[in-house]
């Protein structure tokens, strides 16, 4: 959807994007509807797979304790990025710190300074978690993203945000675990087999 303002018959106030994003959440209830770049981007309904993969991915997140204390492990809480006077996006994981609450910003969402870690599953749009959302998150200075990529059956840990992206992309095959930086606030791996099995249909 571009992001053009949209005008409504007897209306002579254009509807801003934001506007028009959430009328479109409204309408379509279980979809993320999320404007990263100036465009409205629309995401299905989560399918079965995606949402075990989250499941066993929240396992080694609260063992860790970084759902205690000065951090929470949440999934779908909205963040207000910096990239677009209207920008926002809905990670599937994030671990913010516990006092996220103070940092409402606008849209039911979040300053990004409360965030330490974005994490997201591919669906579909997965070339927008690997491309688009990679510089949106890095400009919004989120300190660690990690992509679940089910198509390629791959874990990408991205650190050191830089303006157009990030400075450092480790990619980790089933097999292989993948490292995340202590600085999110706790020591932990994940199984990259693991979490791709999970990510997969059974049928």
């Amino acid at each position: 959807m571009s992001a053009a303002a949209a005008e409504h018959p007897g209306d002579d106030t254009p509807e801003t994007l934001l506007d028009t994003a959430n009328r479109l959440a409204e309408r379509l209830p279980g979809h993320r509807v999320e404007i990263i770049g100036g465009v409205i981007t629309v995401a299905p309904r989560l399918d079965g797979p995606h949402a075990r993969a989250l499941t066993k991915l929240m396992r080694p997140f609260t063992s860790a304790g970084l759902d205690d204390g000065g951090s929470e492990v949440l999934q779908g809480v909205g963040l207000w990025l910096p990239g677009g006077p209207q920008d926002f996006a809905i990670p599937d994981l994030a671990v913010v710190d516990a006092d996220f609450d103070a940092h409402l910003a606008e849209n039911n969402c979040y300053d990004p300074a409360c965030f330490r870690l974005i994490l997201e599953v591919t669906s579909g749009n997965y070339q927008n978690d690997l491309r688009n959302k990679v510089t949106a998150y890095a400009q919004a200075e989120i300190p660690v993203y990690v992509i679940v990529d089910r198509k390629h059956s791959r874990v990408h840990v991205l650190t050191e945000p830089l303006p157009g992206g990030y400075d450092r992309h480790e990619v980790y095959a089933p097999g292989q675990q993948a490292p995340l930086p202590a600085t999110i606030g706790a020591e932990l791996t994940l199984d990259v087999d693991e979490i791709v099995r999970a990510g997969r249909s059974k049928r």
